[in-house]
């Protein structure tokens, strides 16, 4: 019997370095990346601009996504997702999107206090200015009372990642 690929996943508040993480993780493991960032600008170019957009759009994608996802893990391969796993309610998603098809799953928790995470933030604002309107302190805030740390209880795979790791 073939193996499943593995989930993996992402839980950080915004500018912890997901996408940074999961790119590299996918070089490391062999993997399938999977952008939500991607994903929602080539389907909805140009609009989303306020964090309800996102959501409306996220939802949207979803679906497609999760089959797309389980296709890949049942014929093996592992894959990580550089798409939040936030608050319960997403990171159930992602369980479920794991166990219908027995895959493994671990969520890297990029433990980060909000000053490490303004700091990158305002480097990214540099680098990929793009996403300055996007990327802004207001923005942290906003998204960040959404924010719900992961716990034991939600009986997922785990590594917590915390400081300048």
């Amino acid at each position: 019997m073939k193996s499943l690929g593995t989930l993996y996943f992402f839980c950080g508040k915004m500018g912890a370095g997901k996408s940074t993480k999961s790119k590299q993780l996918a070089i490391d493991k062999h993997a399938v990346l999977l952008s939500e960032d991607e994903w929602l600008s080539s389907l909805y170019p140009n609009q989303i601009s306020s964090f309800e957009d996102y959501l409306k759009y996220s939802a949207q994608l979803k679906p497609l996504v999760k089959k797309h996802v389980q296709n890949i893990l049942s014929v093996g391969t592992d894959v990580v997702m550089d798409f939040p796993a936030n608050t319960k309610k997403m990171r159930k998603w992602f369980l479920d999107l794991a166990s219908e098809v027995n895959a493994n799953h671990q969520l890297i928790f990029l433990n980060l206090n909000n000053e490490h995470c303004l700091r990158q933030i305002a480097q990214r604002r540099i680098e990929q200015p793009e996403r300055a309107a996007f990327d802004t302190e207001a923005m942290f805030i906003h998204v960040t009372k959404f924010f719900e740390a992961p716990e034991a209880s939600e009986g997922i795979n785990m590594l917590e990642v915390s400081g300048k790791e």
